[in-house]
């Protein structure tokens, strides 16, 4: 008999991250609609999305001739303090997870507070790799925030 026995562990993931960014609460948020959207990349290059700003609203990689990857859906959106999005993500198996950014305002800039929670089958490299991926996309917001801030 094969054991399938799974530990709870094996089939969460959780990050938090806070981003402290030296622009307003408006730039920022347009920025992170921005790097979610055409100005996504990972890593190893550039991976452009599409972003539907509004609930219901998919983000997914559109690569042409109706090809490409859902990555989830906008379940919530309270502009310029809130985007949440729930869907699959980067994991093509049985996984669902929960992207939460809050944005405040913070010493006369902003706070951004990220969440990434998911429930499923995770792969050991998504789970080794995703950490750096969000830190790569999120550095992306404050650097484009902060360069769209008046000098």
């Amino acid at each position: 008999m094969i054991s399938t026995a799974t530990r709870i562990e094996d089939l969460t993931l959780g990050i938090t991250e806070e981003i402290h960014v030296r622009a307003s609460l408006d730039d920022t948020f347009t920025a992170l609609l921005e790097q979610l959207g055409p100005y996504n990349g990972a890593e190893s290059g550039p991976m452009p999305m599409k972003l539907e700003a509004w609930p219901g609203g998919r983000w997914y990689r559109d690569l042409g001739n109706n090809n490409g990857h859902f990555w989830g859906v906008v379940q919530a959106i309270k502009r310029p303090t809130l985007l949440e999005i729930t869907g699959p993500l980067f994991m093509s198996y049985p996984a669902v997870s929960n992207v939460q950014y809050r944005l405040s305002e913070k010493d006369g800039g902003t706070l951004i507070s990220f969440h990434h929670t998911a429930l499923g089958l995770i792969l050991d490299d998504h789970r080794k790799g995703v950490t750096g991926g969000w830190k790569h996309i999120n550095d992306g917001v404050r650097k484009r925030a902060e360069a769209a801030r008046p000098r």
